[in-house]
Formats: C-alpha cells, sequence, structure tokens
C-alpha cells in the first residue's frame, strides 16, 4: 500500500512538471513523460533493496551506472545552460523546461560527442535502478523506460531540425545519439 502511494505521489509531481507536455502527444516531453513513469515504478519496487547484498554481483553494476548517470546529466546540462543561450522570449514553446529553451546549436563539450546526454543519463538511471533487485517487473520497466526514452529522442530531434534545420541535420551525420561512437 505504501508503494502505491508514493507511486501516486510520485506521478502527481510528474504530471506538474509534464502537463504542458501531455497536451502535445507529438513532443519529446509527451514521450519523456512516460520514461520518469517507468523510472518512477523501477524505484518504488526496488527502493526496499536498495542497499541490501550491497557486495553482490548486481549491486556492484547498479552502483556503477547510477555514478554513471551523473557524469552525462551535469555536463549536459551545464553546456546547454551555458552555450545554449536558453530565452524563454525567443523560444516560447511552453513545455519545454527552462534549460532546454536553446536558441544556439550545442554542439561542443559533451555534445561534440552524444546528441542526447540527459537521455544518455537516464537511460543509465533506469538500468542501475533495475540492478538494484533485477526481476521480471523491473525488467519490463526497465525495458519501458528504453522505448520511450528512444521515442523521446527521435521527438526531440524533429523538434530540433524544426528549431535549428539543416545545421542540425548536419550535426547528427556526425555524432551519436547516446553512446560515443557506437550509438
Amino acid at each position: 500500500m505504501v508503494q502505491w502511494i508514493a507511486f501516486v505521489l510520485g506521478s502527481v509531481i510528474l504530471i506538474a512538471i509534464s502537463w504542458k507536455s501531455l497536451r502535445h502527444p507529438d513532443s519529446h516531453g509527451f514521450q519523456r513523460f512516460f520514461a520518469w513513469e517507468a523510472i518512477l515504478g523501477l524505484v518504488i519496487i526496488n527502493l526496499p533493496q536498495w542497499f541490501s547484498h550491497w557486495l553482490a554481483w548486481y549491486q556492484i553494476i547498479s552502483w556503477i551506472l547510477l555514478f554513471g548517470c551523473l557524469v552525462p546529466l551535469i555536463f549536459g546540462v551545464q553546456s546547454l545552460r551555458a552555450k545554449g543561450q536558453p530565452n524563454k522570449e525567443e523560444r516560447p514553446d511552453s513545455q519545454l523546461l527552462a534549460f532546454e529553451r536553446t536558441t544556439k546549436l550545442v554542439t561542443s563539450g559533451i555534445y561534440k560527442f552524444i546528441r542526447h546526454p540527459l537521455y544518455s543519463s537516464l537511460f543509465l538511471l533506469a538500468w542501475g535502478i533495475f540492478f538494484k533487485a533485477p526481476s521480471q517487473m523491473g525488467i519490463t520497466l526497465a525495458l519501458l523506460a528504453t522505448l520511450f526514452l528512444h521515442a523521446t529522442a527521435k521527438a526531440d530531434e524533429a523538434e530540433c531540425v524544426q528549431t535549428f534545420g539543416t545545421d542540425y541535420q548536419e550535426y547528427m551525420k556526425r555524432t551519436k545519439m547516446f553512446i560515443p561512437y557506437v550509438l
């Protein structure tokens, strides 16, 4: 019962963050909401085992992924804020989060290697949480998060092509989506 209450409360928070995007099914925020929901579900089901068997192989993998998810997150947000010149007046898309309202295409820093470091971070987060206590429900939620994050990235790319045009299309040709030099 406590888990259900926590899930509902977490969902209310995610809806509050995403409510503008939820009215636009073609936006990346719409897809991202469902990825966040899957990740929330993973947190709820695996939280009781977060620190149990801390030397087990799956816990070690989990901690590596969880700490690893901070790298693309920190460098990605920092690059967007410093180089993307977010501006609410120039880019008034109401469904975008403040740091997403970039007016300049960012192709340096971590963005020189991958187009979606923030989604890479969420992939690592989802799978890191899964490995806290691997289960059938957990793998289902982790796979759902993965599918929705991929759909989020595709929708985001369509928005970026619309905003930045051929510059973004050229950028797509020379970078990978999530993992440098691989994928």
